[in-house]
């Protein structure tokens, strides 16, 4: 046998400290080089509730447009179809807190998926309605139910799974998703009606909502222990306040259980009330009327909607900046600054209006937009503060006060122009609302007394 047969029968031979053997045949596998750390799933529930926020907007942007077209069709009135958008937002609002606990019950991506195809099936019936009956069921109903699920309730109860560091920057990145869908819906949905008539834009939105519905299927879970994580900045010591309890939410009747235990707070009704005025002022009056309000000094609809689209920019940076200013500085002394600088602005609102785009109107909007939704990261951190483990769904009761009061008055304003030809008085007393608003928010005490809350809640959701 030769020398290198016999080597090759015996083996290879062991390598010295010098000797080259390639890794691949002889060298153990050398350790992995640490990575980062990984992305958090927070950020990918984050990011897909974004999405759906987005997707749904266009059903807070469409009613504003449809106003005076139905008005020409059909010849509904002012007021009829304020009844509708009113029955819309008011079972929104009511919707909330069920929703709340039925995402304890069935988890968030079941609840969100049957809201967005509720929505949907509403918006494109709308497009065979011929009698005003037909829009309250279908724009009132439906889309209100559907709607109500996805509301702010909904922002609340994942930033409360998901998230206990950057929670209140979170909070106020998804509200403004919402601000987001009206930037990218409002323009386009009033060029489509005014190209295509007003039914393009309502199949045009029932199919966004449709859109997202695989993409919540997919990628959504409920709480972080689902994938065999803690929230995102979470230690082993922060899970249980963190983590939502959800041994009380597999129950139907939670969210009365916890409204009897919240109702039976000062906070409550003074948060409730506050956040009543906000919807009022907001969603109620300008996210309602103002094309309206605009047209009947002259401005084309295409030019009013884009000027409410720019407060959606601006709502986007305001809504987060809150979000960033709410993990720092006092909730309640926010709360207060942003009533008041938004019941200023809405008293000089009615000398701004003109056929044409000046400076003024400009500034208004500006200013305007970024106090639009910058009440809701304070608002809910809260009810955090008083409320615990039942805030997302007291967050929803409290915004079922929100949408109360938006219902009111995007009725009321309607009535208002029917009678008086002019929303004048509307923005008026608009902002004389907000002063109460404000005063509400300062009415409440810095810290909740240890022995006075926590044992009510805690009553009402044994």
């Amino acid at each position: 046998m030769t020398e290198q047969q016999t080597a090759a029968a015996s083996g290879p031979p062991s390598p010295g400290p010098s000797a080259s053997v390639p890794a691949s045949v002889s060298r153990p596998l050398a350790p992995a080089v640490p990575r980062g750390p990984r992305l958090h799933y927070a950020w990918i529930i984050a990011a897909v509730c974004l999405l759906v926020l987005v997707g749904a907007a266009g059903f807070r942007s469409t009613p504003a447009l449809l106003m005076e077209p139905l008005n020409t069709e059909f010849g509904w009135s002012h007021g009829i179809i304020s009844a509708a958008v009113s029955l819309n937002m008011l079972l929104n609002g009511l919707t909330a807190p069920f929703a709340a606990a039925l995402m304890d019950r069935f988890g968030i991506r079941r609840v969100a998926a049957v809201a967005l195809l509720l929505m949907s099936v509403g918006s494109g019936a709308t497009v065979f309605m011929t009698q005003s009956w037909e829009m309250v069921l279908c724009w009132g109903v439906l889309v209100g139910v559907g709607s109500g699920s996805m509301a702010l309730a909904f922002t609340a109860t994942v930033t409360g799974r998901w998230f206990l560091a950057r929670r209140g920057l979170v909070t106020g990145v998804l509200t403004a998703a919402s601000a987001a869908g009206n930037l990218v819906f409002l323009p386009v949905l009033a060029w489509l009606i005014s190209d295509y008539g007003w039914r393009s834009a309502s199949i045009t939105v029932g199919l966004c909502a449709l859109a997202v519905v695989p993409i919540v299927l997919l990628l959504m879970r409920g709480q972080p222990a689902d994938l065999g994580l803690l929230p995102y900045g979470a230690t082993e010591q922060d899970v249980p306040a963190a983590a939502p309890a959800s041994a009380a939410g597999g129950k139907g009747l939670r969210a009365l259980r916890v409204l009897r235990g919240a109702a039976g707070t000062r906070p409550f009704w003074l948060l409730a009330g506050s956040f009543a005025i906000c919807g009022a002022t907001t969603n109620g009056l300008v996210g309602t009327h103002f094309i309206p309000a605009a047209g009947d000094h002259g401005m084309v609809e295409t030019t009013a909607a884009g000027l409410l689209a720019l407060v959606g920019v601006f709502d986007v940076v305001g809504t987060i900046f809150s979000g960033w200013l709410t993990d720092r500085l006092d909730s309640r002394k926010l709360l207060g600054v942003y009533y008041l600088l938004r019941g200023a602005s809405l008293l000089f609102l009615p000398a701004l209006f003109a056929r044409t785009v000046h400076p003024s109107m400009v500034i208004f909007i500006i200013f305007y937009g970024l106090d639009w939704v910058a009440t809701v990261p304070p608002t809910i951190a809260l009810c955090r503060e008083w409320f615990g483990e039942d805030a997302p769904i007291v967050f929803g009761w409290v915004f079922c006060g929100h949408q109360v009061g938006a219902a009111v008055v995007a009725l009321g304003a309607g009535l208002v122009r029917d009678q008086l030809g002019s929303y004048d008085a509307a923005w008026y007393g608009a902002g004389v609302l907000c002063v109460i608003a404000a005063s509400c928010a300062l009415l409440l005490r810095a810290k909740p007394p240890a022995k006075d809350l926590p044992v009510r809640v805690a009553t009402a959701t044994a």
